[in-house]
């Protein structure tokens, strides 16, 4: 275990590949992956956070945490519903593991089963981690595995699980995840769009991991995929002060309901739509989701924010006060299944 979530919470299927990789600054490797190098090959420099991050992620936190849990709780019982006491759960590293945690902290306080989770890694056009998968069936049955993430953007781990599956077929693709505005996970908290504390942070909220990793001359071909440990930052893990504010707010009761969205069809068709709509070639730039949209704030080289409304300080005050800060436009747009969405710059041009 190379990170600061407990071995009974989760089983960390990653190769450890701390210090082994330089770090780059935001907008190094925002030009590298614009001009064609894979996301996957670099790792970005974390930094012990800033004030304005610690503000976001609280200010989240704050707002959210019951509408978390409760996400949490009613994606919780579909599994359970489905699974019993024999669900597997596999989250998609690194934004799932803590969503993973809580999924597996409910099943035990509700119906005191102790169910594997696991966390491994899958990359936007590279696939799922193959080893890690051989590991954990080499243990349990494939119908067992319940994927867990986050929530979903444009749906684009859904269909890179759909596609490794076909690798796997008697494992289901479905997505858990605690909010599902694209309308493409199999089960889900909600279709709304809410922001979901953790996503304000980097590797202080994800047991001081960073994303994974993934190159020929580091990773060999036997190897989990990798993820470095930001032990330097162990002063400020925020990882289970997050999962313990949530876990705080989980209902006594719950069922495996659905509040839904006023989406209209799939979160891919609103990204199409925008990309046209602001004369974007790269839809890689387009970051939809009230979570994705703090990220590109916080950790990218945001271009403007659309909102569906410049009213909602409530939900949305975070967002106004962030690219306030970075000089970002705000643009009303009229949203359909987001709240949010970040446009990230393209430096073609630049």
């Amino acid at each position: 275990m190379f990170s600061t979530y407990r071995p009974e919470d989760v089983t960390i299927l990653l190769k450890d590949i701390t210090g082994q990789v330089k770090p780059m600054g935001t907008k190094e490797r925002e030009r590298l992956i614009q001009g064609g190098r894979h996301y996957s090959e670099m790792l970005p420099i974390e930094y012990e956070p800033t004030e304005k991050y610690l503000k976001a992620y609280y200010d989240a936190l704050g707002r959210y945490a019951r509408i978390t849990a409760e996400a949490t709780a009613s994606v919780s019982e579909k599994i359970y519903g489905q699974k019993g006491k024999d669900a597997v759960l596999v989250s998609l590293a690194r934004a799932g593991t803590p969503i993973g945690i809580l999924i597996r902290h409910y099943l035990q306080k509700r119906y005191q089963a102790t169910v594997p989770h696991y966390t491994i890694s899958i990359i936007r056009g590279l696939g799922i981690d193959r080893n890690a998968m051989d590991y954990i069936l080499a243990r349990h049955k494939p119908e067992n595995i319940q994927f867990v993430d986050g929530w979903t953007g444009k749906g684009a781990i859904q269909r890179e699980l759909d596609k490794a599956m076909q690798d796997y077929p008697l494992v289901s693709p479905g997505l858990a995840v605690l909010s599902d505005p694209a309308h493409v996970a199999e089960k889900c908290g909600t279709h709304e769009d809410f922001l979901i504390a953790s996503s304000c942070l980097n590797s202080t909220v994800s047991g001081l991991l960073s994303r994974t990793f993934l190159r020929e001359d580091i990773i060999g071909p036997e190897d989990f995929h990798g993820a470095a440990f930001y032990k330097e930052l162990m002063n400020q893990d925020l990882t289970y002060q997050f999962i313990g504010a949530v876990e705080r707010e989980f209902p006594r009761s719950a069922e495996a309901r659905e509040k839904e969205g006023s989406g209209q069809g799939t979160g891919m068709d609103e990204v199409l739509r925008i990309a046209r709509a602001f004369g974007i070639g790269d839809i890689n730039l387009v970051k939809p989701g009230i979570g994705e949209a703090t990220r590109v704030l916080l950790r990218r080289l945001p271009w403007k924010v659309l909102v569906y409304s410049l009213k909602d300080e409530e939900r949305l005050g975070h967002l106004y006060e962030l690219a306030r800060e970075k000089g970002v436009e705000v643009v009303e747009y009229p949203l359909q299944n987001y709240l949010a969405c970040g446009l990230i710059q393209s430096l073609a041009d630049n």
